[in-house]
């Protein structure tokens, strides 16, 4: 999972209108009711299916660490599906999405490249069209640098041309992403 996507689960988790089960077994119990048997929690999770009957049953309470942050994000991955469907159909029809990152970028223009070694820091709102390209391109399962390609298109059609009005010839990439965030 690239930089992207985990951007995009996290603004997607925002968007929750109930917290996700708190207890251990509360949230296997919520995972065995969206995979269907313990077995197949038991390889989600990486435990054996005993473990998985005993958080079940509320024999074992407290997991070790690493076995709760498996479940938390399994847990938040199949939470309240329809409510992010609809806030990502909203962003890729109507509001667009806003992406605030630190990146280097590199350019293409007619007069030579550039690497450009400084890191930028931009907060743009990019229109819903990039939004819906961006969500496409993740449900058919495009990789990280596909993603970043999208990202790095819009930006570069409404912050570094303007929307036009300036940079005619300019074609820009990510370099280096440093932080990167998504909101819609």
């Amino acid at each position: 999972m690239g930089d992207i996507d985990e951007a995009i689960d996290r603004a997607d988790q925002e968007a929750f209108t109930r917290e996700p089960p708190k207890s251990a077994q509360a949230r296997v119990n919520f995972l065995i009711r969206q995979l269907k048997t313990t077995k197949a929690v038991a390889l989600e999770l990486g435990v054996t299916q005993r473990s998985v009957e005993r958080y079940r049953t509320g024999e074992r309470k407290n997991p070790p660490k690493p076995i709760a942050d498996r479940m938390d994000a399994a847990v938040r991955a199949r939470w309240q599906p329809q409510v992010r469907k609809r806030r990502r159909r909203q962003a890729a029809t109507a509001t667009g999405i806003t992406v605030e990152t630190r990146a280097q970028f590199g350019y293409t223009a007619p007069v030579g490249t550039t690497d450009d070694g400084r890191f930028r820091r931009l907060t743009v709102h990019l229109p819903p069209a990039y939004a819906r390209r961006l969500f496409d391109a993740r449900q058919h399962g495009a990789g990280d640098q596909q993603l970043r390609d999208i990202v790095a298109e819009g930006l570069q059609e409404v912050y570094f041309k303007d929307g036009g009005r300036r940079a005619a010839g300019l074609e820009v990439a990510f370099t280096n992403i440093d932080y990167f965030d998504v909101s819609f």
